[in-house]
């Protein structure tokens, strides 16, 4: 029974990463849109942290190398609700988006290895922007779509407390950008249409160490490196003319129609990470990640030159706690409790009056593990606080409040052969 639910999860949830809106964010307008870092709900409750992290029961989307410690079938699903408020000098506007954030199968091959594939929302475009600081030329700005990663994940001890792996992706997707505008001499307006897919795929390398220390306690080492690769963007772009009746528009004109080509790059990005913990006690760790700055050459998703991409850096930090993980006496007690801190400099600078500002990020989260009767399956809550962005040089400075939720479970049953009696 389990195994068909998974596999019509699988089935449906394709088809809705593919369909859904995931952001309504203004900073989604640039590059390829708003990126998802690949994380469950479990480790984003915790900051992000993950690259160094061991788990038996739950998937690790940070470093590959974290399968080769799966000892049983572990299926994941995670959604999330963003609820945003966007600030500027003198205004302010609310939105929200919901989505689904992973669908995830991991297994474990022997004792020594693990093996996960899955489908994750890699970046997404959601925006509306209107222009009218000159009454006389009015722009309003609207984009949608957005592209997702399917992978395949494979890690494996190779000396004692010492893990490798690699997981291999690829990312697809569609972009769609749209400019109106409306002069004050010209009879009618004008709308630039740009459709772009984006194909491409992506590697990644992972390492884990764990050594025991006194008191039993353990400390945790991992690294892992996302290779350098380039993404296609292939296109269209026209310009025309039109007159609107009933909400319908009446193309008059076509100025241009053309296929446009090009590529995205997607620079090396790599995490380090440092752990300290007791198994099914607490953990607390760190993690630093840093990418090379993200650069195009399509003119489909250059969006002229009012932004620029440099050198990126996140750092996160964060735990787990779970007071007795085998009480009887108490359901409270075998919960896990995480939180975290998340303070990121996105590498995004976008054009002011003077010069380039620097977009940032903060994120304070919290999170409950709740553990299912009678299984090692558990459903995966979190919350988080974030700002984004700032309301200086005429800017905007979003407020964020995400809930995550997601189902872990776990099955002993998923490659036993079928007994005929």
């Amino acid at each position: 029974m389990i195994k068909r639910y998974i596999l019509g999860l699988l089935v449906l949830s394709t088809v809705t990463i593919s369909a859904q809106r995931n952001s309504a964010s203004p900073y989604s307008y640039f590059g390829i849109g708003e990126n998802f870092e690949a994380v469950t709900v479990e480790q984003a409750s915790m900051g992000g942290i993950g690259v160094a992290l061991k788990d038996r029961f739950h998937l690790n989307f940070t470093n590959p190398a974290a399968n080769a410690d799966l000892t049983v079938a572990t299926y994941g699903i995670g959604g999330s609700v963003s609820f945003l408020t966007l600030k500027e000098e003198n205004s302010s506007q609310s939105g929200n988006s919901t989505n689904l954030r992973y669908i995830s199968l991991g297994f474990p091959i022997g004792k020594k290895a693990g093996f996960s594939v899955g489908l994750q929302p890699f970046s997404s475009v959601g925006y509306s922007l209107l222009d009218n600081k000159d009454e006389t030329d009015v722009s309003l700005f609207s984009g949608e779509g957005g592209t997702n990663k399917i992978y395949a994940s494979f890690g494996m001890y190779v000396y004692e407390g010492l893990s490798l792996g690699i997981e291999a992706g690829y990312v697809f997707g569609n972009l769609e950008n749209n400019i109106i505008n409306q002069r004050l001499n010209n009879l009618r307006p004008t709308k630039h249409e740009e459709s772009v897919n984006i194909r491409g795929g992506q590697f990644k390398l992972g390492a884990q160490y764990k050594r025991e220390l006194k008191n039993k306690m353990d400390l945790f080492l991992g690294a892992s490196v996302t290779v350098d690769s380039d993404l296609s963007a292939n296109g269209n772009e026209k310009m025309f003319t039109f007159s609107a009746t009933n909400g319908e528009l009446d193309v008059k004109q076509t100025l241009f129609n053309r296929e446009v080509t090009g590529d995205v790059n997607m620079p090396m990005k790599t995490v380090f990470g440092v752990g300290l913990g007791k198994e099914n006690k607490w953990y607390v760790g760190v993690n630093q990640q840093m990418q090379s700055a993200l650069g195009t050459n399509s003119s489909l998703i250059s969006n002229g030159a009012g932004y620029k991409y440099d050198d990126s850096s996140k750092f996160s930090i964060g735990g787990y706690y779970i007071p007795k993980v085998n009480s009887i006496s108490s359901y409270w007690d075998r919960v896990t409790y995480r939180a975290g801190l998340r303070f990121e400099d996105t590498g995004l600078l976008v054009k002011t009056t003077n010069d380039f500002t620097a977009i940032k990020d903060f994120g304070i989260n919290v999170g409950l593990g709740l553990p299912l009767p009678r299984q090692l399956s558990n459903v995966n809550i979190g919350f988080e606080y974030g700002q984004k962005g700032t309301t200086d040089n005429n800017l905007a400075k979003e407020n964020y409040f995400n809930i995550r939720l997601s189902l872990s479970l776990n099955s002993l049953k998923w490659f036993n052969k079928r007994k005929i009696d």
